[in-house]
């Protein structure tokens, strides 16, 4: 298995918030000199190997997709959809939905959205990407993030009060991220195609966690790390 290779070293370090959308991929990256952050335009990407083989390479990619994933469903999900939602709360635990099983990209004879919510049906195909393209030499870079559970840890470790797709919801968040990353407003009033405004507050706290990564300043949920049937881990961190 061929491993990335590095170009010449850069004088700035580039990281990524990636969440799946409708056309592809949307990328908050941002590149970081010391404690200076200078966030860039998001922008779609076609496929998850675009974002993996972008040049120059991210350091670091907040990735908001499932990862690691159990053979079987099981109640609850993996441990750490589980540990997440006991985490940020009753109010926006809801929004930390079990990742699909292995069992429903390998078995043609099973119904890919069986049993599953409407949002994660409707985001199959982007799943299906990483599950295809994913190994575990690429969880040095890629980590799977939430981006209820980056607020939560951008908040003090407090839960957002309001959804994020509604008014008050995007306006707590927004002002959120306003007082944590200089000059963020340049990505969350960007004007992509395919990309709400929910979409661009979830990138950027997506970049914010990948930030963390870099950093080594991230906590993994669970503690112990599991591995799944691929050798993939199975965590989310914040």
């Amino acid at each position: 298995m061929m491993r990335p290779t590095h170009g010449p070293k850069l004088p700035y370090t580039l990281v990524a918030g990636v969440i799946p959308c409708g056309r592809g991929w949307l990328v908050a990256s941002t590149e970081l000199q010391g404690s200076t952050v200078a966030p860039e335009h998001p922008r779609i990407m076609g496929s998850f190997m675009e974002v993996v083989d972008e040049k120059p390479a991210f350091s670091a990619v907040g990735l908001y997709a499932p990862v690691g994933m159990l053979d079987k469903a099981l109640e609850g999900g993996r441990t750490c959809d589980r540990e997440a939602r006991a985490l940020i709360g009753f109010r926006r635990g809801a929004t930390v939905r079990s990742a699909p099983t292995w069992t429903a990209f390998e078995d043609d004879s099973v119904d890919p959205t069986e049993g599953l919510d409407a949002v994660t049906a409707a985001l199959m195909p982007r799943y299906e990407e990483v599950a295809r393209e994913m190994a575990p030499y690429r969880q040095r870079i890629v980590f799977e993030v939430h981006p209820e559970l980056s607020f939560y840890q951008l908040n003090d470790d407090i839960s957002m009060v309001y959804p994020k797709r509604t008014e008050e919801g995007q306006k707590e968040r927004r002002v959120l991220l306003e007082a944590k990353i200089p000059g963020i407003d340049r990505l969350l009033d960007a004007e992509v195609r395919g990309a709400t405004p929910a979409h661009l507050i979830d990138a950027a706290v997506c970049m914010w966690t990948a930030r963390r990564i870099v950093a080594r300043a991230i906590t993994r949920l669970p503690e112990d790390p599991e591995w799944d049937s691929q050798g993939l881990r199975m965590e989310i961190v914040r």
